[in-house]
């Protein structure tokens, strides 16, 4: 069995982040989680484990169970999805597909029983009672505002896209045949209770979806049962399946998954690209052409593999030198596709900058900061070959909720600001999140210093103190 734990009382509060316009309007039954920042969501979300020992014995190594008689943490999932929001939520338009799922695990094999076109709730709840399907809702975060902060708060603190779902299974059925993800899981039980098998990995930290047959995943390395309040942890490619068992009442789990594409790997790949683009503007080496044909090789020769491993360590010693911003996809990927800060209206309202405008001996700081990622890039608007490199600001502040984690699709947006290279230093400072002087920033001309700081303001990422 993976490690049980119960409760031994409230994690340590920290530091509050200042935000303006946020949403205070959730039920008290809320309380039982902190919402002060993203750290304090996390430890209030995994109590009474404590942070350090999550990572250090279970983050990607093994699953962690936690198991809680605490009737207020119980009540509070509950609320978090039930079959009356799919009932309301039908009546506002859903389709299948895009928003829901129907499905039932039949001799290892998932049958997906979908019709087309828009979901209606009565057809739903006759597949759930009459078929004993499981309704998969995709992506709840969107309507449900409970979630919205749930996910925005975990976006904030791991730094990476964070996902749901939610499986509705009646009893003595099953949904999904046993398979392994690509992204690390937090499992929730909301309502009934819920039977978890798990198995060794095939694939440790998998990169992928995968169905696994029976045959080949052997016995569980664990089995019980969640019950309301309960948490689930398990890491990328742990194997599991999971059914609700006959003779209870229908169960109903929440799937919180991360960390999707946020590896070493994906990151050298991110930034290998852009390092080489500035080395080889230094190193006449890594602009001289390659041997003649050796695109048109079946193998690669010894030479040519020598020649590569003398760059690769030349790009590894320049890396470990270099202090200034590295550009990077992943971020800009990040910020365009994550969730907007959680506040007053449906998630598509703009931001009030304030009254005041920053002036030369205004104080001002930074808000919002962790919606707003720095990186450099070329200057997207050049088209020569000798492109200048910018400093891109982007945020999250405009993100659209209704279509977070829905696919290139939606048609996400991404919003920013971009500025010279010599501003970086500017930026530096403010992004310290200490209050600063408007004349204090590190700009040749007052012009300048209050060109930037009115350029933040207007976007709602500064504060006028």
């Amino acid at each position: 069995m993976p490690k049980k734990v119960r409760p031994t009382g409230d994690e340590k509060e920290e530091e509050s982040v200042p935000c303006k316009q946020m949403k205070e309007d959730l039920p008290d039954i809320f309380s039982v989680l902190n919402f002060d920042s993203p750290s304090t969501f996390f430890e209030s979300l995994i109590s009474p484990i404590k942070v350090e020992t999550f990572f250090k014995e279970f983050w990607e190594q093994k699953p962690l169970l936690i198991q809680r008689d605490d009737p207020s943490l119980a009540a509070c999932y509950r609320s978090l999805f039930s079959l009356s929001d799919l009932k309301k939520l039908c009546s506002q338009g859903l389709y299948y597909g895009r928003d829901v799922n129907v499905c039932r695990c039949i001799s290892g094999k998932k049958k997906v029983l979908n019709k087309d076109g828009r979901a209606q709730y009565l057809q739903l709840r006759k597949d759930f009672d009459q078929k004993r399907a499981t309704i998969q809702f995709h992506q709840p975060q969107r309507f449900k505002d409970e979630l919205w902060r749930i996910q925005e708060r975990l976006e904030c603190y791991f730094g990476s896209l964070v996902g749901s779902n939610v499986y509705m299974t009646p009893a003595g059925s099953q949904g999904l045949p046993p398979h392994y993800d690509d992204v690390e899981v937090f499992i929730l039980q909301l309502e009934g209770k819920k039977h978890w098998r798990l198995y060794s990995p095939t694939v440790p930290l998998a990169q992928e979806y995968s169905v696994e047959p029976e045959e080949r995943i052997g016995t569980p390395t664990h089995d019980f049962l969640l019950k309301p309040g309960d948490l689930l942890y398990f890491p990328r490619g742990t194997i599991h399946q999971a059914d609700t068992p006959s003779g209870l009442a229908h169960s109903i789990h929440l799937t919180i998954s991360t960390y999707q594409n946020n590896s070493w790997g994906d990151c050298l790949l991110d930034s290998i690209s852009g390092l080489v683009f500035d080395i080889a503007k230094e190193d006449v080496a890594f602009r001289t052409g390659m041997p003649r044909r050796m695109l048109m090789n079946v193998e690669t020769p010894d030479d040519v593999t020598r020649k590569l491993s003398g760059f690769l360590r030349t790009l590894a010693d320049q890396l470990e030198g270099r202090k200034e911003l590295l550009s990077s996809d992943m971020k800009k990927d990040f910020i365009m596709h994550r969730l907007p800060p959680f506040y007053v209206g449906n998630g598509t309202d703009t931001m009030d900058p304030g009254e005041k405008l920053p002036m030369l001996d205004n104080m001002i700081r930074l808000q919002f900061k962790d919606h707003i990622v720095l990186t450099v890039g070329p200057d997207q608007n050049q088209s020569d070959e000798a492109q200048q490199k910018m400093v891109y600001i982007y945020h999250s502040l405009k993100n659209v909720r209704q279509t977070h984690m829905m696919g290139q699709e939606a048609g996400a947006e991404i919003y920013g600001l971009r500025f010279p290279l010599s501003h970086v230093d500017a930026l530096k400072q403010i992004w310290c999140g200490s209050p600063i002087r408007v004349k204090d920033l590190k700009l040749n001309t007052d012009e300048e210093k209050q060109n930037l700081a009115l350029s933040l303001w207007t976007e709602s990422l500064i504060q006028v103190l």
